[in-house]
């Protein structure tokens, strides 16, 4: 891939973020109208995750008009490029409603191998504490208001390891036992981080994440960021393609490799 295009596509990404955090930030603390998915459960939406979405796929539109888009929100829509923009316009919108800031706008763009995709570059945009984690095209790095961060992974195993995940009840009962036999060997679990999880971990901060039951839109993103920033990111299968919504992400190949082992006996369940 050449720079002129490996430019247009990192531009687009960045404007598009531009474009939805106008919408996030009106709506984060305030008063909104919250809207349940689940018959049973609670799965939000709010106005802000409709008009953030519509907010990047406007740009998407105008700048890359003929990628495709897969969104959360919306209908996916095909395009006639090689390139697919996989979109979560507020990923954890539990924590949104909530007030924390740990929700998170992801952006990444793919390419169809195969078919299935994997992400080229990706960010993950938090602009409520001002910070924007970039992967791709040999980048790596947090951008905030003011500076400039290159990011590393750590290289910490995993009687050192600071291991997250989203629920405490991870996916199925059988995906819970997997999740439970890494983090009793672990140092430290922390729950509740949704996106901001896989930042931390592109930041050396956090070496695991171990997630169930994810879309695409959830996890191409975080990959693009944390694989830059010298991550791996597999299925608990240690493939490739995630479409078993089990993830494992690890901050270096050996802690990779250490939990893979473990959870394998898990996989695909």
């Amino acid at each position: 891939m050449n720079k002129t295009l490996e430019s247009s596509l990192k531009q687009a990404a960045f404007r598009a973020a531009d474009a939805a955090l106008q919408h996030t930030l009106l709506h984060f603390r305030s008063p909104m109208d919250i809207a349940n998915k689940m018959p049973s459960g609670f799965d939000p939406v709010t106005q802000a995750d409709r008009q953030a979405e519509q907010a990047i796929r406007d740009v998407l539109r105008t700048h890359r008009p003929e990628d495709g888009i897969l969104g959360e929100e919306y209908s996916a829509h095909e395009g006639i490029s090689p390139f697919v923009w996989v979109i979560d316009p507020i990923d954890g919108t539990r924590g949104y409603v909530a007030g924390t800031p740990v929700w998170g706008t992801l952006i990444a763009v793919a390419q169809k191998n195969s078919g299935y995709m994997r992400p080229l570059a990706g960010l993950i945009d938090q602009p409520y504490i001002g910070e924007r984690f970039w992967g791709g095209f040999g980048e790596a790095h947090l951008r905030t208001a003011n500076k400039q961060i290159p990011l590393r992974t750590s290289t910490r195993t995993l009687d050192n390891a600071v291991l997250c995940t989203t629920f405490p009840e991870v996916g199925t009962e059988h995906e819970r036992q997997g999740f439970e036999a890494v983090s009793r060997r672990a140092k430290l679990t922390r729950y509740g981080f949704d996106c901001y999880a896989y930042a931390l971990l592109a930041a050396g901060h956090v070496d695991l994440v171990i997630e169930a039951g994810l879309h695409p839109y959830d996890i191409q993103a975080p990959t693009a960021v944390i694989e830059a920033a010298g991550g791996v990111v597999t299925n608990w299968s240690g493939q490739a393609t995630l479409e078993s919504g089990q993830v494992l992400a690890a901050a270096n190949r050996k802690l990779h490799d250490e939990v893979l082992a473990i959870l394998r006996a898990y996989a695909g369940k």
